[in-house]
């Protein structure tokens, strides 16, 4: 005997529990590597570090961190500002990057390799708790993380 009230019961259950996080970007946009170690972007044809050190750096240090990088053969630079952007994710909430390609991402400040026109010793950097960009001197003692790319 079919129970008339049980699929009402079901299709409630089901709209009230919350559905699981999914990476809101394209299926097959990001891909990582065997080891874990990088994601390569379909979209950009850029290769970038999936991990990112917990230290934080200033502008000049984060430039020598990436080019002094060895992780999968070497061959890293700081990325320019729009190659930041590029990997915002602003369907994600805190941080704004895809949380599959990109785990454990701290939803922070990280640097770019743009300097800002017309100020000297300053930098644009991608804020990853809401995606947007800001900057800040080169020197600045609110140092931001780190995300290599090649």
């Amino acid at each position: 005997m079919k129970h008339p009230i049980l699929p009402v019961i079901l299709l409630i259950a089901a709209v009230a529990l919350p559905s699981q996080v999914q990476a809101k970007a394209p299926a097959g946009r990001f891909m990582v590597d065997a080891a874990g170690a990088t994601v390569y972007d379909n979209a950009t044809k850029l290769t970038w570090q999936r991990d990112v050190p917990s230290t934080y750096y200033q502008w000049g240090y984060a430039k020598y961190y990436c080019q002094n990088l060895l992780l999968a053969g070497g061959g890293w630079r700081l990325p320019w500002v729009s190659e930041l952007l590029g990997i915002v994710d602003r369907q994600q909430v805190t941080p704004t990057i895809d949380p599959t390609a990109f785990p454990n991402t701290p939803a922070t400040h990280f640097w770019s390799a743009s300097p800002v026109q017309g100020y000297a010793y300053y930098a644009w950097f991608v804020d990853f708790y809401n995606g947007s960009t800001t900057s800040d001197q080169y020197v600045s003692n609110y140092s931001p993380g780190v995300r290599c790319v090649r």
